[in-house]
C-alpha cells in the first residue's frame, strides 16, 4: 500500500476502527496460505497496514482487496515485476495528490497490461477449446469401449 493510500485509510478511520484482520483471518477469507501472504509481503506486493505491539500483521480491507487482485494476476502468469508495475500504477492512478503527468503515465501502463490480458485471454480460450475437444474425444472413446465390453 502506498503511503498516500495508508494516509487516506488512516484519515477515514479504518485503521483505528477495528476494521483490521489478522493474517489467519485473511488467509481463511480469501484462500491463501500464511506463507503465500508473507511471501507477497516480502516481495513488496502486499504490505499489511499495521502491526500489533507484538508484531503481528493487521490487514485492512484495502490490503485484502490488494491480495485478491494479486490472486487474479497469478493465473494469468504475471511475473512479480509485472504485478509490481500494475499495483504501483493502480496506486498512482488512485492517488489524487500525485502529479497529473505521473497519473497519466500510470494509466498508459495499465492500458498496456489490459492489452496483455486480452492476449492471454485469447491464448486461454484456445487452450480451453483444445481441452473441450479432448474431453469429447475421450467421451466418445469411452462410450465405444463400453458398448464393446457390454457386447461380450
Amino acid at each position: 500500500m502506498s503511503p498516500a493510500s495508508r494516509y487516506a485509510l488512516a484519515e477515514s478511520g479504518a485503521l483505528m476502527s477495528g476494521a483490521m484482520s489478522s493474517i489467519g483471518e485473511v488467509a481463511e477469507r480469501i484462500g491463501l496460505s500464511f506463507r503465500t501472504i508473507r511471501y507477497y509481503e516480502e516481495m513488496g506486493l502486499a504490505v499489511p497496514s499495521a502491526r500489533t505491539k507484538g508484531g503481528h500483521r493487521l490487514y485492512s480491507e484495502v490490503d485484502v482487496d490488494r491480495l485478491r487482485l494479486i490472486m487474479k494476476m497469478k493465473p494469468l502468469d504475471f511475473t512479480l515485476e509485472e504485478m509490481r508495475a500494475v499495483l504501483a500504477s493502480l496506486d498512482l492512478v488512485r492517488d489524487e495528490g500525485a502529479p497529473p503527468a505521473e497519473r497519466a503515465t500510470a494509466r498508459e501502463t495499465l492500458e498496456g497490461y489490459r492489452i496483455l490480458i486480452e492476449d492471454r485471454l485469447g491464448w486461454l480460450h484456445e487452450r480451453l477449446a483444445i481441452a473441450h475437444d479432448f474431453r469429447r474425444h475421450l467421451d466418445s472413446e469411452l462410450r465405444g469401449s463400453a458398448t464393446d465390453i457390454a457386447a461380450t
